[in-house]
């Protein structure tokens, strides 16, 4: 890469602004429900309210909604109930208005930390999810699983939204038990709590762990599961099972509690149990997960977040998952006659979790159904859990129930079977990514056979335009198949986190094009998707083409100023890059200097700041050929970085290219070649006009004294040279043509 050290000041000066815009976000105000309540009209929290009085009990934030004298009912903020985190790992904010009977009458999204817009997303879908939960009534019509919200899920926001309805559900379930003395009363007439027995410790074997039911045990069936989901009134769902045979495993999971001594050092063994005692806080649980069968309970949710979105622990209306920094991945389990696991994790509850190790919980595991690509079903199981009385310290006045002890029995949800779903995607898109692979077979057929395509420029300058408009329509508009950045961002974060193929192979389009992208820039450089394969570079070129066709100017730049701005995409990605080691989810938000997003996937349906800019790069594009690309992509930027690495050089150049002539570097669109004669392989997209000029023999100096030379003609004199196409550039040739970083060269061209 060719970067003068006079940009270094700039790029320090933008890493510098980057920094400080960082700091800037990170110092949020502190999230609390007087604030919220202070910025919010009482008519949009609670219709037909004229006032909201703050809470009476400082530990009970709940504000009530008055009408004169009459109390309509109360007013709270989900996350002071529940664990309102998304992918951010910050909560989520809803105020939520509930009438005295139950019923919710008010719901606002006050603040969120959540990249949803980077997915497709508008914040308006989001808001009219959220109201889509008015007049529900979680106190007359419990919900029969809080994993199976009563609104439709917006495709590519599942987590998100999923992580709304539940706390929407279980805050409201939470205020309305509180109001009602339900949990005061039952607080107040429950007897001494149990303790976990710290001084007994001995080894058990595996099958003496099922039998007294240290370990909890749920097997499913591909049938059970298709049963389930038709019992839900969701026949659709159950067509579409995992396997055609339904006594194939779905699920076998098991679940224990291993920070009770006995337990996790039979299953753990002495040495990682002694180790895992040391990382715990005190009080702080451990809670192993294993898993065989089609379906993970992992996931892949993160991997792109870092939260597991398909189980989480329950203990009475409160609930938690984990996230990737509760995780430990291990190889095998430990107690003697244990069977073998495909799937092994270890889990530390969250210290901000109120979580009673000595009282019952159950792990709820969702699992999820591909109906089509845009529509999905959900459905959640129960896996109950409660430590064996021999393992606790019982208060003497209680007396545990026999049946407690007794395993748990019922449908239980397992691992995700997570190439069943990247399977059912693929076989649902089958269609696209079948055109999807011919394109790039024709593609790999231009470059391997370019020469012939070279030859003949009509026919050439045709077909481009034709693919161009191919990946623009097609690839772009119908199959919204734009790679960005973030894509960089996120497989790098999935290295350092947790690399798992699943997530990558949830879009076969995307993950086709980034194949083709990867084995292309071996093969050419970064020019086979910035140059034909990029939905936006082809909006840029053709937007361009039609401008010129208009008889707009273009502005050429001169060729050293335009070596210095084109290093500003890669002081771009870099700091993008920095970033998303720091917080993912600040650089993808920070990645909003794609206007990818907003013109390709949102097709300019979003709020004005966005589409201006993505108009103002494309209204710079109609002058400047490529604009974008050429200087602020941080996507082509994290594409050229490894462009030396490349196979072949398969563009071919004559001695004369660059000394003396300038023909090829003048007319290439992105000014990839430099003034001497070499390609910047960094730069160019691959689009072979110089090849076309190489192969030109009315238009390429070289070739026309060749040809001249075998006809046993003189070379063309001054005045020849003028009556031919091109005369200028060739006269230019004949005349030592200037360097074009002199003025005049980089003059607006004709």
């Amino acid at each position: 890469m060719y970067i003068d050290r006079n940009i270094q000041p700039a790029a320090i000066l933008l890493c510098a602004l980057l920094l400080l815009l960082s700091l800037w976000s990170g110092r949020a105000p502190a999230a609390n429900l007087g604030g919220f309540l202070a910025d919010t009209p009482v008519a949009e929290i609670f219709p037909g309210a004229d006032r909201i009085t703050p809470p009476e009990d400082p530990g009970f934030p709940v504000a009530t909604a008055w009408s004169g004298s009459k109390a309509l009912g109360h007013v709270f903020l989900n996350s002071d109930f529940v664990n309102a985190a998304g992918y951010s790992a910050k909560p989520i904010h809803i105020l939520v208005g509930m009438a005295n009977d139950g019923e919710l009458v008010g719901l606002k999204l006050v603040q969120h930390d959540e990249p949803i817009v980077l997915i497709g997303i508008a914040i308006s879908r989001i808001h009219a999810f959220i109201e889509g939960y008015l007049g529900l009534n979680f106190i007359k019509n419990p919900p029969r699983s809080r994993m199976e919200p009563p609104v439709d899920i917006i495709s590519g926001a599942t987590v998100t939204l999923m992580v709304i309805g539940d706390t929407i559900t279980r805050s409201s379930m939470i205020v309305a038990q509180r109001l009602h003395d339900a949990s005061a009363s039952r607080a107040a007439a429950a007897p001494e709590p149990a303790r976990i027995n710290t001084e007994l410790v001995e080894v058990r074997s595996w099958q003496a762990l099922l039998d007294e039911g240290a370990v909890r045990r749920l097997e499913l069936s591909v049938g059970e599961v298709n049963a389930a989901f038709a019992q839900s009134g969701n026949p659709a769902a159950a067509e579409h099972p995992e396997s055609d045979d339904p006594d194939d495993n779905f699920i076998d999971m098991v679940v224990a509690q291993v920070s009770v001594p006995s337990i996790g050092r039979s299953l753990l063994g002495e040495a990682l149990w002694n180790q895992i005692q040391t990382r715990l806080a005190p009080g702080q649980q451990a809670i192993l997960v294993a898993g065989n069968g089609a379906y993970s309970f992992k996931g892949s949710g993160y991997v792109r977040g870092g939260i597991f979105d398909r189980i989480e622990v329950l203990q009475g209306p409160q609930g938690f998952r984990f996230r990737d920094r509760n995780h430990r991945r291990l190889a095998d389990l430990m107690a003697e006659g244990s069977p073998s696991f495909r799937e092994v994790a270890l889990f530390t509850v969250p210290e901000d979790q109120v979580f009673e190790a000595a009282e019952p919980w159950r792990l709820q595991l969702l699992v999820q159904r591909t109906l089509s690509v845009q529509e999905k079903a959900f459905m959640s199981f129960d896996l109950d859990y409660r430590i064996p009385d021999r393992y606790l310290i019982l208060p003497a006045v209680a007396e545990t129930p026999a049946a407690s002890t007794a395993p748990a029995t019922g449908p239980a949800i397992g691992l995700d079977d997570e190439s069943a779903l990247w399977q059912h995607l693929w076989r649902a898109k089958m269609v696209q990514v079948g055109v999807l692979l011919f394109a790039l077979l024709i593609l790999t057929s231009v470059f391997f056979f370019q020469n012939w395509f070279a030859r003949h420029p009509v026919f050439y300058t045709r077909f481009r335009i034709a693919y161009l408009m191919f990946t623009l329509f097609w690839l772009g508009g119908y199959c919204v198949a734009q790679l960005s950045v973030v894509n960089v961002l996120t497989f790098t974060h999935a290295l350092r986190t947790g690399f798992h193929w699943e997530y990558f192979l949830m879009d076969p389009v995307v993950f086709v094009l980034w194949c083709a992208t990867a084995v292309s820039g071996l093969l050419w450089n970064r020019g086979a998707f910035c140059g034909w394969l990029c939905p936006f570079g082809a909006l840029q070129e053709l937007t361009n083409k039609l401008a010129r066709r208009l008889g707009l100017r273009q502005i050429r730049v001169a060729f050293g100023i335009h070596e210095r701005l084109a290093a500003l995409k890669y002081v771009i990605f870099l700091a993008l890059f920095a970033f998303s080691l720091y917080d993912l989810g600040f650089a993808e938000r920070m990645s909003e200097v794609e206007p990818f997003k907003t013109s390709i996937i949102l097709r300019f349906m979003r709020e004005w700041p966005y589409v201006l800019f993505a108009v103002a790069v494309l209204a710079a594009g109609l002058f400047i050929e490529r604009f974008y690309c050429r200087y602020l992509c941080p996507l082509g930027a994290a594409l050229a970085i490894p462009a030396r690495l490349r196979l072949f050089d398969w563009l071919r150049r004559y001695k004369e290219c660059g000394n003396p002539c300038q023909r090829c570097a003048i007319e290439c669109p992105v000014e990839a070649i430099h003034p001497e004669g070499h390609i910047n392989p960094n730069e160019c997209i691959q689009c072979l006009n110089c090849q076309v000029l190489y192969h030109h023999k009315e238009k390429c100096p070289h070739l026309i004294k060749k040809y001249a030379r075998r006809v046993r003609k003189p070379a063309p004199d001054q005045a020849g040279i003028q009556a031919r196409p091109g005369a200028r550039v060739i006269a230019r040739v004949a005349a030592s043509v200037p360097d074009p970083t002199e003025p005049g060269i980089g003059t607006p061209a004709t």
